[in-house]
């Protein structure tokens, strides 16, 4: 028990090591969450905004500028989350294949990229949430923070999908943009008249944008929904696993030649200079 302790503490450490390195993933979250909320609340007018919440039947009126702050922070946090977990995926496909050789299992793998996600999720829904804060003052902050939480899960998710399944880096940025400005505009009452529509029930991020607004102009809270989002980041999630399993298949049949003695810190080493030569 305390060697797969070692294995998964290991790998997840050198996961998130690895999203650290990603400096344009670091700028993007310190300067593209506020840059965006700001602009949203400053250019949108402020005018009051009617709508039916459909997790409530409430009709809610709140003003423009403060409910397209809460939808361009989700908007903020799925890109930025997916696009940290397609490029890990895409960029460390041989990392993978060579830790599976050296001895570690699949299931330390996933789970330290689930472990990773988890982190690098809840840092910066923390901070997207305190961003919103300081300018829309939602009812229920803590709902809010819960909210982007499972949205960047889900397209945290969705980016080791298509990171262990597409073959070219612009076409998993460029799938990742187009979900995620459809998902969410087609359920912002200010840019789509259909948001309380029927279909939208669908949209990958639906209960965490009901959570959310519930969360910025009411005070019903909606832990439905947030189960609603995490069965959305299970169905994804288990599509990555499929994926991951699938490109890292081929190295199964080579890890009888390799020694599973080493230690989790040596065998992570020894990968990490092999990939680099």
């Amino acid at each position: 028990m305390r060697r797969h302790g070692r294995l998964l503490v290991t790998a997840t450490r050198y996961t998130v090591i690895g999203h650290l390195h990603n400096r344009f993933a670091m700028v993007l979250v310190a300067g593209y969450i506020p840059v965006w909320t700001v602009l949203a609340y400053l250019s949108v007018p402020s005018a009051r905004v009617e709508f039916r919440l459909r997790a409530t039947g409430q009709l809610l009126r709140p003003a423009g500028n403060q409910l397209t702050e809460i939808t361009g922070a989700l908007n903020a946090v799925t890109l930025i989350i997916g696009f940290m977990m397609f490029a890990a995926a895409f960029s460390g496909g041989h990392f993978d294949r060579r830790l599976a050789m050296a001895g570690y299992s699949r299931g330390h793998l996933v789970l330290a990229k689930i472990s990773a996600l988890v982190l690098a999720s809840g840092a910066v829904a923390i901070y997207a949430a305190a961003v919103t804060q300081y300018l829309c003052a939602p009812r229920q902050p803590f709902l809010l923070a819960a909210g982007l939480f499972c949205a960047a899960l889900t397209y945290g998710a969705v980016g080791v999908a298509l990171g262990s399944l597409l073959r070219r880096e612009v076409e998993g940025m460029f799938t990742i943009v187009m979900i995620s400005v459809i998902d969410v505009c087609l359920q912002n009452p200010v840019t789509s008249s259909g948001s309380d529509s029927s279909v939208v029930r669908f949209l990958p991020s639906y209960g965490a944008v009901q959570a959310s607004t519930a969360a910025g102009f009411s005070d019903t809270a909606l832990p439905r929904y947030l189960a609603v989002q995490l069965l959305w980041f299970t169905a994804v999630a288990l599509i990555g696993f499929l994926a991951f399993q699938r490109r890292t298949r081929n190295t199964l049949s080579l890890k009888a030649g390799h020694s599973h003695r080493r230690l989790p810190e040596q065998t992570v080493r020894s990968c990490v200079k092999e990939t680099e030569v």
